[in-house]
Formats: C-alpha cells, sequence, structure tokens
C-alpha cells in the first residue's frame, strides 16, 4: 500500500482527530481569555449548533462516502485534472493545489453572498447572535452538500494529489475553527498573523449586523484574496466589543438558536439585505 493509499484510507479519521483536538484547544482558549461577552445561552448554542455539525457529516458521508479524497484518487487513476495531465511533482502540485482550491472556497463563499437564493441557505451561518467557536461549523445541510460537490468538481479539474486534498481540507477545518473563536489575541500579534492567515478579528467583522461589513473579508483560511481584490474591512465599525453579531431581521432564538429553527430558517422571509446585489448601503452612507 503506497502513501497516498495510506492517507486514503486514513482521511476520515485524520480529519476528525484534527478537527477535534483544535476545537478543544479553541474551547479552552475562549474559557480563559474571551474577546467578547456572550449575548445568548451557551448551552442552547452548543447544543444545537453540534447537533446540526452531527447531522451534516453523516448526511455528507451518506451522500459522498469518498468525499474529496476519493475524487483525487479516482482522478489520478484516470489521468483527469490539469496536474495530472502535466505530470507536475506531487512536492509542486501539493501546494499549487492547496491554494488553488482556497481560491475556490473564497469565490464560492463570495457567491452565496451575492446569490439570493444561496444566500437564504448561508444565513443560518451568520444568524448565529454570539460568535465562537461552534458557529465555525454552522452550515445549513443543504450548503454543505452544495460546497461538496463545487470541491469535488474542483478537484476534477485540477487534479491534486490525494494528500494535497486532505491537507486542505485539515487546514480548512483549523483555520476555521481558529477564526471563530471568541478568543482574545494580543493586537500586535493579530496584525502580524493576518498577513498570512484569517484572524478572529479579522473574520468577525465579517459577522458583523452591518451588511457593509458582512460584505467584507470573505477568507476563511487565506487572507490574500480579500486584501488583493479589494474585500478586505480592517475593523468593525462599532469595534469588537460593542459590534453586533447576526443578522438584523433574525433575532430570536426560536428562530436561530434551536435546530428546528436553523433547519426551517432558509425557507422564511424575504431576502431584502446583505446579499450582495442587494445590499442596502444606508447604514454606511449614515456614518460618513
Amino acid at each position: 500500500m503506497d502513501f497516498e493509499q495510506i492517507v486514503l484510507s486514513h482521511e476520515p479519521g485524520i480529519r476528525l482527530a484534527c478537527f477535534l483536538g483544535v476545537f478543544a484547544l479553541i474551547g479552552a482558549w475562549e474559557l480563559r481569555a474571551p474577546r467578547r461577552q456572550l449575548t445568548t445561552s451557551k448551552a442552547l448554542r452548543w447544543t444545537s449548533n453540534l447537533a446540526l455539525v452531527a447531522l451534516n457529516t453523516l448526511a455528507l458521508r451518506l451522500a459522498f462516502p469518498l468525499a474529496g479524497a476519493g475524487m483525487a484518487a479516482f482522478a489520478a487513476a484516470n489521468g483527469w485534472g490539469l496536474l495530472n495531465h502535466f505530470h507536475v511533482p506531487p512536492l509542486v502540485a501539493a501546494p499549487l493545489a492547496v491554494v488553488a482550491m482556497d481560491f475556490v472556497i473564497w469565490l464560492q463563499h463570495v457567491t452565496v453572498h451575492a446569490v439570493p437564493a444561496l444566500w437564504r441557505l448561508h444565513r443560518v451561518h451568520h444568524a448565529d447572535l454570539d460568535f465562537d467557536v461552534t458557529t465555525g461549523a454552522r452550515f445549513h445541510p443543504l450548503e454543505i452538500m452544495l460546497s461538496m460537490l463545487i470541491k469535488i468538481g474542483t478537484i476534477a479539474v485540477l487534479g491534486p494529489p490525494v494528500a494535497a486534498v486532505v491537507i486542505f481540507e485539515v487546514l480548512l477545518n483549523a483555520t476555521a475553527t481558529f477564526n471563530h473563536g471568541n478568543i482574545r489575541l494580543p493586537l500586535s500579534l493579530d496584525r502580524i498573523l493576518r498577513w498570512f492567515i484569517v484572524t478572529p478579528d479579522m473574520h468577525r467583522v465579517h459577522h458583523s449586523v452591518e451588511d457593509d461589513e458582512t460584505n467584507s473579508n470573505f477568507g476563511f483560511n487565506l487572507p490574500w484574496w480579500d486584501l488583493l481584490l479589494g474585500t478586505y474591512r480592517d475593523q468593525p465599525r462599532a469595534g469588537h466589543e460593542e459590534m453586533t453579531i447576526g443578522i438584523r431581521d433574525h433575532r430570536t432564538p426560536r428562530e436561530v438558536a434551536y435546530l428546528d429553527g436553523m433547519l426551517a430558517l432558509p425557507f422564511r422571509g424575504r431576502v431584502d439585505g446583505y446579499a450582495i446585489n442587494r445590499r442596502d448601503w444606508r447604514n454606511e452612507q449614515a456614518t460618513r
């Protein structure tokens, strides 16, 4: 059994172990040095958010048993994808693939903010009334399925090594857990880190109730796309302690903090704001 086959056979265990390890670390950090005071019941939010994670994990394993790593192995066996077609050496192909897949995830994130129908799904993630380690994995099952289809399509076109796909998934899960943490970093350290990785203070801006702040800082892992493409915002107007987290018209715990409410949220109400092509700039103009 070669290295790629070993990685493929142990991919679920590798990802789970890394997720649980990072989750435990950030969760403990939140208890010791929280950035903000929570506004709603932590027990309720954690129970609902983690129940949604468990539901999504089960749905993905049933719908996509081999997931992205299996698609990478299939592409390699059949010569699919640019990296396989041009026989790019694995040591070069792996970092190229990780960066390319991160850019695709960034584009996907911008898209779910730009298309109202997709924003309906994505607002489950944004409707959390607080911002902590569990928010990073809080997504509607339909969005999770869509995201996996996009990853599989990207892998088929790109042809990355199996190890690169596993590395990317581990990094994405770890950084999303980290940058959704309700943790306090020294400001000097945060300024340095955000040149290389999305920090909690950088991503927290994206969870602001203000629509122009929500439509910024789309990165989950690498910050370069926001810095290069004009969607970077340094700080929230109200400051990190005073800013309001969530969505303006969805503030009741029954709707956004219970599992049944989260599952039903995409099918409720109109989409008037937040989606990029329907964004309302009145709040921003009022502050100028």
